[in-house]
């Protein structure tokens, strides 16, 4: 009798691309980028005068450890009176990448990179996204460069946007820099080998978190959502971790967050239109209400950003083990985001989830389409020139991007299902402590805690409660479909 397959990294790739089509992505690069690509020698080049030379300031890029495609740069200055200039370089992919080339069309029909534990489907070639475009360790890059004057109770009160050159002078990873912030690990060998840069990372730590603090009393919300990704060793999962938000994520969140602020500002300013990122106030609202009520809580009737981040901070404090379960639910209630088209005058529609009113995507031009679209728009105003989109064209590209980013984020989340049922094939029989998150017409659904999974849960004699601790057994999986299947062990 033949052996069966063992399912490896090389059948999850597969699987990724399949349903990349099926939800109207294009996983693999035509013909025509390629050429494109062949005939690029080198890194951006501009011999604008205006841009200014920014190589020797401290920056530093901070990003996941096996992050390749860097985007932004930070570095920073104190000033007088407790006041701290913060620097954020943004990846000038521009440069490289002409609108309306054939390798801007593949970006622009994908929007975003899609991620999976087996395979990253780059929106732009390797070669200039881990490369070219990326902002390096110890190469000169051309960027756009964010300049903004956070004052002691951290308010922006100035900012400046311009075009430099930059040169990131140490690639740092979340995880190990937040050990040596928290005081659990020494500090990262490549900030070691920068004269200050360890002062430098304790500023922009302080600052960063002094951001937080300030945007949480405004009422932006606390959540935590469960995405676990793979482990690789070679072509076996061997491990599922759950992500971990920690001082170094948080000190890039809310720098990026801020410079986002700032560029919409920036094109409202200037007197265009501009592709906003919103989540509008909740329609659903009093079903959100209907959730407080039942934790014996209660939200005003009307939608109030700063009642439910207090809400939410109470219940992340109360039980933790539960508060990714209840993210959800009020995420899902909440709407998702989307891209649309703002002009000045009018009433801005602002960022329910993060309270902010002025927001754009503007950090990661080597990942998303809005963000190499605002980049384009930025350069315009500060070379003096036209839009290079018409209100018409970034109405279209609203709709389209906010399109693609949900078909990209399910293939995400359908490769996650695969990835657990690749890893727990092997394990059919074996028990495992869970939560029940969640209950439809087709049945009900169990969070494992180790590893971090979900799944389906078999009808049982005896019906369970959402929320309810319980015992499972693992029966089934089918790695194709991302299906894992659980009966209750009583």
């Amino acid at each position: 009798m033949a052996q069966a397959h063992r399912v490896d990294r090389s059948d999850l790739v597969r699987i990724a691309g399949e349903v990349m089509v099926e939800r109207g992505l294009e996983p693999e690069f035509p013909a025509a980028v390629q050429a494109q690509l062949a005939a690029i020698t080198g890194c951006g080049r501009d011999d604008d005068p205006h841009i200014r030379d920014l190589t020797a300031l401290p920056w530093c890029s901070i990003d996941n450890d096996d992050s390749l495609d860097l985007d932004q740069l930070t570095a920073c200055e104190a000033l007088a009176g407790g006041a701290v200039k913060v620097f954020v370089a943004v990846a000038d992919v521009d440069a490289l990448v002409a609108k309306g080339s054939a390798i801007d069309t593949h970006a622009w029909t994908n929007t975003t990179s899609v991620y999976t534990s087996a395979r990253v489907f780059a929106m732009l070639p390797e070669r200039l996204s881990n490369d070219l475009t990326s902002l390096n360790a110890d190469q000169d890059r051309l960027a756009i460069v964010t300049e903004m004057v956070v004052a002691p109770d951290a308010s922006i009160t100035q900012a400046t946007i311009y075009r430099a050159k930059v040169r990131n002078h140490a690639k740092l990873a979340y995880d190990a820099l937040s050990a040596w912030i928290d005081g659990g690990g020494a500090l990262p060998e490549a900030a070691r080998a920068v004269p200050g840069l360890d002062a430098q990372l304790r500023t922009q730590d302080e600052v960063a978190q002094r951001l937080r603090v300030r945007r949480h009393a405004q009422g932006s919300l606390e959540l935590e959502t469960f995405q676990p990704r793979a482990v690789f060793d070679g072509e076996r999962v061997v491990e599922i971790r759950q992500q971990v938000q920690n001082r170094a994520r948080q000190l890039i969140e809310e720098f990026m967050i801020a410079t986002n602020e700032c560029s919409a500002r920036f094109l409202a300013a200037a007197g265009g239109a501009s592709l906003r990122r919103v989540v509008r106030s909740p329609e659903r609202w009093l079903r959100i209400v209907e959730v407080a009520r039942k934790y014996g809580e209660s939200l005003p009737t009307s939608p109030d950003a700063v009642a439910l981040a207090a809400f939410l901070a109470r219940r992340h404090r109360a039980d933790p083990l539960r508060f990714p379960d209840l993210s959800l639910v009020i995420v899902k209630l909440m709407g998702r985001g989307e891209y649309v088209v703002e002009s000045p005058g009018g009433s801005p529609i602002g960022h329910f989830g993060l309270a902010v009113r002025d927001y754009t995507h503007s950090t990661a031009p080597n990942r998303r389409f809005p963000d190499l679209v605002t980049l384009r728009m930025v350069k315009a105003v500060l070379a003096g020139r036209q839009p290079p989109y018409s209100v018409a064209e970034l109405g279209a590209l609203a709709e389209h991007c906010t399109t693609q980013e949900d078909a990209a984020q399910k293939v995400e989340r359908r490769m996650r299902k695969s990835e657990a049922a690749l890893l727990l094939e092997s394990h059919v029989g074996q028990q495992y402590d869970g939560i029940v998150t969640g209950s439809s017409e087709s049945g009900q659904w169990v969070r494992i805690f180790t590893p971090p999974a979900e799944g389906r849960l078999e009808p049982g004699p005896r019906a369970l409660q959402v929320g309810e601790q319980i015992r499972v057994r693992l029966v089934s999986t089918d790695v194709a479909r991302g299906f894992i299947d659980f009966v209750a062990v009583d």
